[in-house]
Parts: structure tokens; sequence; C-alpha cells
């Protein structure tokens, strides 16, 4: 019985899901564009910053994303199927090896920030062997 309800829950709720999210990993530089209504009037802010932490799931998933202000780190903490988030997009990927990087709070400098992962880019043998025959070449 309990799973039942759990299935009708999910299916209730999936409507309210976004579903042009990016894949969003921690350590990643991203975006977050925020509605900000005043009044009768309503505009978009960007706040930029490291993704920290990843929380919840389905409707109630939360992103923890951290920047650094005049020095003063600046953490906000978003649902990320809220309808105030206009778009959310991932400037730089970053390398983590751990699920929540709060030992980032505790970092001054250039020790506060991640490598860069790099996808894709793969040593192929033409490029090597290229370099060994240019070196041969030299040598005779």
């Amino acid at each position: 019985m309990l799973g039942g309800t759990q299935k009708i829950l999910e299916s209730v709720t999936a409507a309210s899901l976004k579903k042009d999210l990016p894949p969003l990993s921690i350590g990643d530089t991203v975006s977050v564009h925020c509605r900000i209504v005043e009044g009768d009037k309503e505009r978009v802010q960007v706040f930029q910053g490291v993704l920290m932490a990843r929380s919840g799931s389905g409707t109630n998933e939360m992103i923890t994303v951290r920047r650094i202000v005049d020095d003063l780190g600046v953490e906000r903490v978003w649902p990320i199927n809220s309808p105030l988030i206009a778009k959310i997009e991932v400037v730089r990927h970053g390398d983590a090896r751990r699920s929540k990087l709060y030992y980032l709070r505790d970092r001054v400098g250039k020790s506060r920030r991640l490598r860069d992962r790099r996808r894709g880019i793969k040593h192929t043998e033409g490029v090597i062997g290229f370099k060994a025959d240019a070196g041969s070449e030299t040598k005779a």
C-alpha cells in the first residue's frame, strides 16, 4: 500500500518539475537567473557562484550556490523547481571529489579555486607519434 501512494505522489508532482535544466554537478560554476518582484515590476537578477551542495529530490530538490562579494562569502539556497528561477546556466565545470563543498567556507585566496574538469580531451596516438617522429628526424 505504501508503494502505491508513493507512485501516486510522484505522478502528481511530475507536472511541476522543470525539464529544461542543464546537468548540474557539484563544483560547477553556475549562473542562476532569479526573478525578483518589486511592487508591480519584475526583473531578473543573475547570481553566479560555485555549486556547493544539492539536497532533496523531486519538487524538494535544493541547490546551494556560493560566491564572494567584497571579500565576504555569500551563499544562497534555492529550490531548483521554483518558478522564481528563470534559468540556470553552467559557466564552468569544476572538478570536485566530494558531494558537499562546505570546506570552501574556510578557504581564502587561490586555494578557494577548484580545478577545471576537461571532458572529451584525449591524447591521440597520432599526435604522440608525430612528436616522436619529429624528434627522430632532428637526430638523423
